[in-house]
């Protein structure tokens, strides 16, 4: 019987792995207000990619929202956030990692435009 708990521990943890390999890359929306567009790019490039917002049913993040973001890969990303009411911010250089979450909070917003 003692046998069997490692094996059956083991497997949970490989079940844990697969489950968060499944989900991909989220973004986590922390700020206090709702995300109507939302576009990355490589870090310092400027070449913003689809508006990834469209990844979900309503096309928005409300606050404490994920989003399943697609087309890329782990990395360094500049993240546009565009808001309801016309505000558009950068945040520069977020780290992106392979099957994980990011999150922007109000405290990142430091580049903001209207």
């Amino acid at each position: 019987m003692h046998r069997t708990l490692p094996t059956v521990l083991a497997l949970a943890s490989l079940c844990s792995v697969a489950e968060g390999a499944a989900k991909g890359i989220r973004f986590w929306n922390l700020t206090s207000a709702t995300v109507s567009r939302l576009q990355m790019s490589p870090a310092g490039k400027d070449a913003w990619g689809p508006d990834q917002c469209r990844n979900d049913k309503d096309s928005t993040v409300d606050h404490d929202e994920r989003l399943r973001i697609t087309g890329i890969g782990p990395g360094r990303y500049d993240v546009q956030l565009g808001y309801r009411d016309g505000r558009t911010c950068v945040v520069r250089n977020v780290e992106v990692k392979d099957s994980g979450v990011f999150s922007v909070q109000d405290r990142d917003l430091t580049d903001c435009t209207k």
